[in-house]
């Protein structure tokens, strides 16, 4: 038996004059408002970050409300996971971006690489990287740019 679904003419009409109406992101945004961020969850980010679970302490990296000093604090973290969450998030500031170019792990360098908030000095050293995957990475990267 084949898995494979053939509709007529008249379902696909039928399935297109149901589907729900799509929201936009903002209408989204509009319905579902993201709670104000207080300083209590701030506190609880700078405990996220200080856990003793790796696991952990990559959720408060990979948040947009994170402080700038426990951005800094994170991207030196010991874990190599913990270091690719600040890599990829976006709200981390410019230099603690900047200073994981450097990093030993080709992944946190990859996520970098592909970070449209990464500062063009540190894009132009990813560029040369040592890693064929992060060059390529980063190629791919000012070619979206480009276009």
């Amino acid at each position: 038996m084949s898995c494979i679904r053939f509709n007529t003419p008249a379902q696909l009409a039928q399935m297109r004059a149901m589907a729900p109406a799509m929201l936009t992101a903002e209408q989204s945004a509009d319905l579902h408002p993201a709670p104000a961020m207080t300083e209590s969850k701030i506190r609880r980010l700078r405990l996220l970050a200080a856990h003793p679970n790796p696991k952990i302490r990559e959720s408060a990296a990979s948040s947009y409300h994170t402080p700038e000093d426990v951005f800094a604090q994170l991207a030196r973290d010991p874990d190599e996971g913990v270091r690719a969450c600040v890599a990829r998030n976006e709200s981390a500031p410019c230099d603690v971006l900047r200073s994981l170019v450097d990093d030993e792990s080709e992944r946190v360098r990859g996520f970098l690489a592909v970070n449209f908030f990464v500062p063009q000095d540190a894009m132009e050293r990813l560029a040369a990287d040592r890693s064929r995957t992060v060059r390529d990475l980063a190629r791919w990267k000012a070619e979206l740019a480009d276009a």
